[in-house]
């Protein structure tokens, strides 16, 4: 149980529902800002201004899987109204207070640095980046239907990068009768790919895979996708970016190439919000029952 811990969850998406039940079920008093809009309500949990929370008494601070925008503001879907974490409400929290959040981007990073706060990323986790893997390759999938004229079946998929994201969506793609390619660097994620009965190749010989490709996905968050494939590429061909922003595709010369390339964003938020949110829930509760150092002690 987290009873006696207050838990400010600010902003985000639709798997933010299911951290606030799984809080509130494990009797935490949660505290909910940039969420006006939402109907749903939760027993254990209050809705406040951003600027009306407790900052004094929190032992931790949810904020959406981006963390901050670039602007410094938070990202949610429940409000209308702009909601920003500043540094004076960070410093009146209590010293064990902790930061969880899914990436870092550098506005967070520092205003967390400034502070003097732990910041966890969630997204660094093995267990969470192999349970996102899965609704992020049935999203990929579902992108894959929805941007084509022909089955995935039969078709020839080009899947960039062996790590867990790539793993997934290669083994998703197979299982669906794609003819899959798996571009890597190391060895010895070649030889998974032999493996796993893919056909391998290295990420440099990929001007010349690309001209009989109908899918490229990839997963590695750096340049991969560059003019020499592109020019390659039928004009069919779709690009699905999986990789961070800004993704690993030159996304400007496939617009002029007229090739689709789509960078991918936040699959599992979007094909499987109630999954993706079990999941941060389930670590989450984990990670709060570890703490040690809360208020109090």
């Amino acid at each position: 149980m987290l009873t006696e811990f207050q838990i400010a969850v600010l902003g985000g998406d639709a798997r933010q529902l299911e951290i606030i039940r799984k809080l509130t079920e494990l009797d935490a008093k949660v505290y909910l800002a940039g969420f006006e809009q939402l109907e749903q309500s939760f027993t254990g949990a209050v809705k406040e201004k951003l600027e009306e929370l407790p900052f004094d008494e929190l032992d931790a601070i949810i904020l959406p899987v981006a963390g901050l925008q670039p602007t410094g503001e938070i990202e949610t879907v429940f409000s209308s109204a702009p909601l920003r974490l500043t540094e004076e409400m960070l410093t009146r929290t209590p010293a064990h207070c902790v930061i969880f959040t899914g990436i870092s981007p550098p506005v967070l990073t520092k205003l967390a640095e400034q502070t003097g706060k732990t910041l966890i990323r969630l997204f660094d986790r093995d267990d969470v980046a192999i349970y996102n893997s899965i609704p992020t390759a049935e999203g990929a999938v579902m992108m894959a239907i929805q941007h084509t004229d022909f089955t995935i079946h039969g078709s020839s998929v080009a899947v960039l990068g062996m790590g867990r994201v790539g793993m997934s969506v290669a083994r998703t793609f197979k299982n669906l009768g794609a003819n899959v390619r798996l571009g890597a660097r190391k060895s010895e994620h070649l030889a998974r790919a032999i493996e796993m009965g893919l056909t391998p190749f290295s990420i440099e010989q990929l001007p010349q895979e690309a001209e009989t490709l109908d899918i490229v996905i990839n997963t590695i968050p750096s340049r991969v996708i560059t003019a020499p494939a592109i020019v390659k590429m039928k004009p069919n061909t779709l690009i699905i970016d999986l990789a961070s922003k800004p993704g690993g595709t030159d996304f400007q010369f496939a617009k002029k190439r007229g090739i689709k390339a789509i960078l991918a964003l936040g699959l599992p938020g979007i094909v499987a919000p109630k999954t993706a949110g079990q999941v941060l829930a389930g670590v989450l509760a984990e990670l709060l029952r570890k703490m040690d150092n809360r208020k109090g002690d």
